[in-house]
């Protein structure tokens, strides 16, 4: 099971409001933080159906009202933000050359946001990373929607404040209008043409032996879902969802230091 260290719970924990009762009132005293957190864990770890949290941790009420507060209010997205960043200004992420790709996930607790496809109805888990395979924006969509639409609503999700400078990704990347505007943002677009292009070829060979490191996207989706709750969607809405694999990501992170 996933435990936090004294060092990891320090770094986020002022992201964390705390419950607070106040002198006087009745009830019963409000669950600290850090064990909430390490119950939601324990649900994203093993993929288990919120009333099966053990008895070692908080009521399961408890601590699913206190993650959608969490989700809904985009905390999760700040302490992710925040550590992303810290961990660059230590050298630990390099932006110069970063990797994006998407992943299907099955949909099978209803809901919005969710799309059908061949593979069935689900959602689109975008991803960029860096040249260490780790995580530079996530983000969740309806599977209906084609990747090169959903590249710029994934930089809405980018964590640091510096842009890559060359992103490479797979052939469903293989758009003029996509390279015409990364490129405004001065971001070169790498990716390999279709084999049924019929405009002129636009890509530098020698820039494309960038693709063959396109593993390490591939690698940190390897990484995420190792989490049993991101295998398939359970949740209703889509914000609870996200939630999950932002956590993921941010074990992903916390182990860079």
């Amino acid at each position: 099971m996933i435990r936090l260290t004294n060092e990891q719970w320090e770094r986020i924990r002022k992201h964390f409001p705390e419950e607070h009762i106040g002198d006087g009132r009745p009830g019963r005293k409000p669950i600290p933080t850090r064990d909430v957190l390490e119950a939601v864990l324990w649900i994203l770890n093993t993929g288990a159906q919120w009333h099966m949290l053990p008895q070692s941790y908080p009521n399961y009420k408890t601590v699913h009202r206190r993650f959608q507060t969490w989700c809904c209010n985009e905390i999760l997205r700040r302490v992710l933000t925040d550590v992303a960043n810290e961990l660059r200004d230590k050298g630990g992420l390099d932006e110069e050359e970063c990797f994006i790709d998407a992943t299907f996930v099955m949909a099978k607790g209803g809901g919005s946001e969710i799309g059908t496809t061949k593979r069935g109805k689900g959602m689109k888990i975008m991803a960029i990373v860096d040249r260490h395979g780790l995580p530079l924006s996530v983000s969740t969509h309806a599977a209906n929607h084609h990747e090169v639409r959903l590249v710029q609503l994934c930089f809405d999700f980018y964590m640091i404040e510096a842009k890559p400078e060359n992103l490479v990704g797979d052939r469903a990347y293989d758009s003029d209008p996509l390279d015409e505007e990364l490129r405004n943002d001065g971001i070169a677009m790498i990716a390999p043409h279709r084999c049924n292009r019929r405009k002129p070829a636009t890509q530098d060979r020698r820039r494309l032996s960038r693709y063959m490191r396109r593993w390490l996207v591939e690698r940190f989706f390897a990484w995420i879902q190792w989490q049993r709750r991101i295998l398939v969607r359970w949740e209703y809405h889509p914000h609870n969802f996200l939630g999950f694999v932002q956590l993921a990501c941010l074990i992903v992170l916390l182990r860079q230091f």
